[in-house]
């Protein structure tokens, strides 16, 4: 019988060209998959040790400095108190203390003691929030369920499943805005853990997820609050501040125009606020905020909580005209704050469902009462760690002393000056004179500005309220001008109370008109707060490798008015250190004179 042929024979020709098929090696396909597994693995360890296991408080966290400041969750240190222990994947125990809190974005900043004292903890990189789009891998690391006894982080991997998504308070706390949504898992531990990218970058730090009530079992739906609304607020947390979040002092409401109607989002409520002195009326169209489109309520309120109390952001709005059209005029608006800071320490949430980490029982006894970490705690109303802001304070003072310390010029001092004066800018000249105090004889502010005089005793007790805001129109410019030489003569001492460091802030130098980007313009600064003869200023600090430099003050002497507004700039040598050339001051959004400075004569 002769020998069968084609497909019948022995195994069929498509079972061979199967085998074939799936013998041959898919080198592409194989070789980018193992690069991404190898770099993937890479990263898990590269990134682990700066992860951070809160043990007291029963959380996670992640070490940002090499100096060991760690953030975590406002929830897993809340009720805890100021000592805390927490363990790194070296097998290590440490003591930390608590330096700033954030209540209501759930935000709280520790610090870790190194075990010696050249040590550099492990840290991670900040990364970009803004760029995270949704279907980007994410890798969180933490210590869910208390499972890492070892202090060796648990690592999950996912997919970012939302960005920029609203969470709304719970009690006027834990308001999560902007914040990253993932399926990246966490569980109850998770709380305070490091959001990271594939890069290695953090990205966020997990906070709130959405759990089966029964078993809280995670259910694939997890928050992390973005670094870029962190950085914001991390010069204040590093100050030993109670941050408060913003609000503009204004209401706001979707237009509820026909269907098909461009969206709207429409001012229908104002309290007395910066924002109302700034022009802003009722019926107003918000065009955009913080450098951002808005649309509807839910990304006002996404903008809205990325900022701390009183910084300046840029607002844009639209007006209709009674006669037709619309016109859109740019703002500079200083925000209020959110909540009334109290003066006691905050107290621990209760439990709510669905938020993970609720406080579990701690793996190692809470520390004694002669901890270390205590030396590096001071409390005092409205402060979370008065001893950091202490520090930061001390360490702001010696920068600017290094180009701006004029401590020996105990004596007089006069600064002649060209003066451009009003919104027209009117040329005139204008004479400043600060006669320093004898014996019985008080210090004395004077000025001779186009012809005309002005003295302030400026620590005189029972001073006017009018000759506190001399000259007319200028909001106060003598007990500011005042101040600006108690600051370079004496430092911290020239003033009364507690000078104390106010964190970080974006200063915005006078423009001929306003740029169509703010940001372009803007300055990050550091903030002092000080108070003299009943006037309550904030100093705005550039820093630079070469000391710090005053670039602007905030003399206020009613928290309801507008205050006295003084840019420095043009900083030239005098006796061996710098002093401005070039002085702009305004108030209430109007010019009231520029000051070009011709010599300054120091006694």
């Amino acid at each position: 019988m002769p020998a069968r042929k084609g497909p019948m024979c022995g195994v069929s020709l498509l079972a061979v060209l199967g085998f074939a098929w799936s013998a041959l090696p898919l080198q592409g396909a194989d070789t980018r998959v193992a690069a991404e597994d190898a770099q993937r693995v890479e990263t898990v360890s590269r990134i682990s040790p700066s992860v951070v296991a809160v043990v007291t408080g029963g959380g996670s966290g992640v070490l940002i400095s090499a100096d060991g400041y760690a953030l975590t969750n406002f929830h897993v240190v809340a009720g805890q108190g100021p000592a805390l222990r927490c363990g790194l994947p070296d097998g290590n125990l440490y003591h930390a203390v608590l330096v700033g809190l954030d209540r209501i974005g759930d935000v709280a900043l520790i610090k870790l003691l190194p075990r010696k004292p050249e040590q550099k903890f492990p840290f991670a990189v900040l990364g970009n929030s803004d760029l995270v789009k949704v279907g980007d891998w994410s890798l969180a690391l933490g210590n869910p369920f208390m499972l890492a006894t070892d202090f060796t982080p648990t690592v999950t991997f996912g997919m970012v499943s939302g960005v920029k998504r609203y969470q709304y308070p719970e009690r006027g706390m834990f308001e999560y805005t902007d914040c990253i949504q993932s399926d990246t898992s966490i569980n109850p531990g998770n709380s305070g853990g490091p959001l990271f990218n594939l890069k290695g970058e953090l990205i966020g730090i997990n906070g709130r997820g959405s759990f089966d009530k029964r078993g809280r079992v995670n259910s694939g739906v997890g928050y992390a609050i973005s670094i870029n609304q962190i950085k914001n607020f991390l010069g204040h947390l590093k100050a030993g501040l109670l941050v408060d979040h913003a609000s503009l002092g204004a209401v706001v409401a979707s237009s509820s125009e026909e269907e098909g109607a461009r969206p709207r989002v429409l001012v229908s409520g104002l309290i007395p606020s910066d924002a109302e002195r700034r022009g802003l009326q009722l019926g107003d169209e918000l065009v955009r905020f913080g450098g951002r489109s808005v649309t509807t309520v839910n990304q006002f309120k996404n903008v809205l909580g990325l900022y701390p109390k009183g910084w300046r952001v840029p607002l844009a709005i639209r007006r209709e005209r009674e006669s037709g059209g619309a016109d859109t005029r740019q703002m500079l608006v200083r925000l209020m704050g959110y909540e009334r800071q109290e003066p006691e320490a905050p107290q621990p949430p209760k439990p709510v469902p669905g938020r993970p980490g609720q406080p579990m029982p701690p793996a190692a006894p809470k520390p004694s009462a002669d901890s270390p970490a205590l030396k590096l705690f001071e409390a005092k109303a409205g402060y979370a760690n008065w001893h950091f802001n202490k520090m930061e304070r001390d360490r702001l003072l010696a920068n600017l002393k290094v180009r701006s310390d004029f401590s020996a010029k105990t004596g007089d001092w006069v600064m002649r000056s060209k003066a451009y004066l009003g919104e027209k800018g009117r040329e005139g000249s204008a004479v400043f004179r600060w006669a320093a105090g004898t014996g019985a004889t008080p210090d004395r502010m004077m000025a001779l500005i186009d012809g005309i005089d002005f003295t302030l005793e400026p620590l005189k007790t029972d001073l006017s309220a009018q000759s506190l805001r001399d000259p007319p129109g200028s909001g106060g410019l003598l007990s500011a001008l005042y101040q600006v030489r108690q600051l370079f003569q004496k430092g911290g001492s020239g003033f009364v109370g507690d000078t104390s460091h106010g964190g970080m802030e974006p200063y915005y130098p006078p423009q001929e008109k306003d740029p169509e980007d703010w940001s372009v313009v803007r300055i990050d600064t550091e903030v002092l707060r000080v108070a003299l003869g009943g006037v309550e200023s904030k100093l705005f600090f550039q820093p630079g490798a070469e000391g710090y430099l005053l670039v602007g003050l905030e003399a206020t002497l009613d928290r309801d008015e507008d205050p006295c507004e003084i840019h420095f700039g043009d900083y030239r040598p005098v006796d061996g250190k710098l002093l401005p050339f070039r002085i702009q001051i305004s108030h209430a959004g109007r010019p009231y004179c520029r000051l070009e400075v011709q010599s300054w004569d120091l006694k």
